[in-house]
């Protein structure tokens, strides 16, 4: 009995450490008209952003992004996510199929999963040899240098989950229609390899966590805390300003002009709510 009063209080402290989702979307809401001036700013000033999210099955990346996305233009922000290389992408260099999804000038382009996919899930799943993973980590770092002195500011996120919150999250996908597509054979092989991710998480930290664009990485266990940190920091790192607009007036409507709303037997849908 009294060892289910610890796991119960310890159940408790964890739950009463999840941020409420008012305080969530209070803080959201203010971080959301930040994006928005940054995102005139880049556009006013010609700005090149590219932000790389990457972090293990179930890490909250997706979540991240939509959350970092929903108030600005899709033609600003652009959120890019690769499909599995064609055969001539294959024949290609490696981050060759990444380079034209990289910003232009007013842009601010974010990878859900990069070029690094090779220091991840192909290392781990075989889908390349031990050699092109090494030959990987040896050159992407001066590919970034490249990335960098082309005018582009790069930030790399690694959104860091928990063995045990990992479990919870991918459970929570079996039995939800919502997210049951976000469970794939793939994902369930590389769930039984956790320690293969964790040396190949480590190999790439140690060979591209470089000076001119650093691993910048976030807890993830606390979905909403960590989309809040990530949207925090990403603004912190980047010297925007507000870009001055006139104040918006919405102008007086023309009159009807003998205009009337046509007699058009138009097909319209139940409403049932």
């Amino acid at each position: 009995m009294a060892k289910d009063k610890k796991s119960t209080k310890k159940r408790h402290s964890v739950d009463i450490a999840k941020m409420s989702n008012k305080d969530y979307l209070s803080e959201l809401r203010r971080l959301h008209v930040e994006i928005v001036k940054l995102q005139e700013w880049v556009r006013h000033e010609g700005i090149k952003i590219c932000i790389v999210f990457e972090g293990r099955d179930g890490a909250g990346k997706g979540g991240t992004i939509k959350a970092l996305t929903e108030r600005v233009s899709p033609r600003i922000f652009r959120v890019v996510a690769l499909p599995a290389p064609t055969d001539r992408e294959k024949s290609q260099m490696y981050v060759q199929r990444y380079l034209p999804h990289l910003p232009a000038a007013g842009e601010v382009v974010i990878f859900d999963r990069s070029w690094y996919n090779r220091a991840g899930v192909e290392r781990v799943m075989g889908f390349c040899t031990k050699e092109q993973a090494v030959s990987f980590l040896r050159a992407v770092p001066l590919v970034e240098r490249a990335i960098v002195d082309s005018g582009i500011m790069l930030f790399k996120y690694w959104l860091e989950v928990s063995p045990q919150e990992q479990t919870r999250r991918l459970e929570a996908r079996i039995e939800d229609g919502r997210k049951i597509w976000k469970l794939t054979p793939m994902d369930l092989k590389s769930y039984s390899r956790w320690y293969d991710y964790s040396r190949a998480r480590d190999d790439m930290f140690k060979a591209t966590d470089t000076g001119h664009a650093p691993w910048l990485v976030a807890n993830s266990n606390d979905k909403r805390r960590a989309r809040l940190n990530i949207i925090t920091d990403l603004l912190s790192r980047i010297p925007y300003e507000e870009v001055p607009r006139e104040k918006v007036k919405l102008p007086k409507r023309q009159r009807p002009g003998g205009y009337h709303e046509p007699d058009y037997p138009l097909k319209r849908i139940p409403e049932k709510f």
